[in-house]
């Protein structure tokens, strides 16, 4: 039976394996990276740009040149704080360098474990992978690779049948550690594969590993119902206003999700 991987402690067990860090880089963008030491809770000294930034999983390649981090998200509500860390990285890069020119390639990788995000419209998101480069393109569509910093999403929950195999085994993994532990369905003849199964595995999992789990679903749970219940006074509050400008009660139960008959009593 496997741990879940939408757990921070069994997570961060899991992604800090070298080997299975090394290959889950090479299969979600593409390179071969000589990965140094993987650091976890990675704080820079000195806060960029006011925001006090933590990194679930940080690496920096042997030869200096590509810094890789990992971060996990399972909930939707702060989607933009992922692109505040990314430019923040790169920002933090530049203090070092007498020039502009920026010698490391920053990727960032986040896996993101809720249903779905919330984009600007108010609607979900339901893509398995999506990709924030800052390369430029000129008129005629062409990319120029000037940059070649990338944002990475990964959805598990959204699985394309189109999506390279290569991804897919990894998002397979991770939802099946979620919501098939039992008798999970992934591929372990890929070798990085099999070791975070080995790693995630029930029976490996220590009693201080078991009890810093707990505490991460405590809080993760506790975060939920805080979520909720905030909605929810958002909504009544949505409802009391629409109520006294005079919208009917039909087309406040649509706008806020509430029923007819607790907007009666509001």
């Amino acid at each position: 039976m496997l741990a879940p991987l939408d757990n921070e402690t069994i997570f961060k067990k899991a992604f800090t394996d070298k080997d299975v860090f090394v290959q889950f880089v090479k299969d979600i963008l593409d390179i071969d990276f000589k990965v140094g030491k993987i650091e976890t809770e990675k704080k820079f000294v000195v806060p960029v740009g006011l925001i006090d930034i933590k990194f679930d999983i940080f690496a920096e390649s042997t030869d200096n040149r590509i810094i890789v981090e990992i971060q996990r998200m399972d909930y939707d509500y702060n989607f933009d704080r992922f692109l505040d860390y990314f430019l923040a990285a790169i920002i933090e890069l530049q203090k070092s360098h007498k020039s502009y020119k920026i010698e490391k390639t920053v990727y960032t990788i986040v896996l993101i474990t809720a249903p779905y995000i919330i984009n600007k419209q108010g609607l979900p998101v339901k893509d398995d992978v999506l990709i924030t480069e800052l390369n430029p393109k000129n008129l005629k569509g062409q990319i120029r690779d000037l940059f070649g910093h990338k944002l990475v999403f990964l959805n598990p929950n959204y699985q394309d049948p189109e999506t390279p195999p290569s991804i897919k085994d990894w998002l397979q993994l991770i939802h099946e550690s979620i919501h098939n532990p039992e008798h999970p369905n992934i591929n372990t003849n890929k070798a990085a594969i099999k070791k975070v199964a080995e790693i995630i595995d029930e029976a490996q999992i220590t009693p201080e590993e078991r009890n810093n789990a707990k505490i991460d679903e405590s809080r993760r749970i506790a975060r939920e119902i805080y979520i909720k219940f905030a909605k929810r006074e958002t909504q009544i509050e949505i409802a009391k206003n629409a109520k006294a400008d005079g919208f009917d009660i039909e087309t406040i139960a649509k706008i806020t999700g509430l029923a007819i008959e607790e907007i009666e009593k509001l």
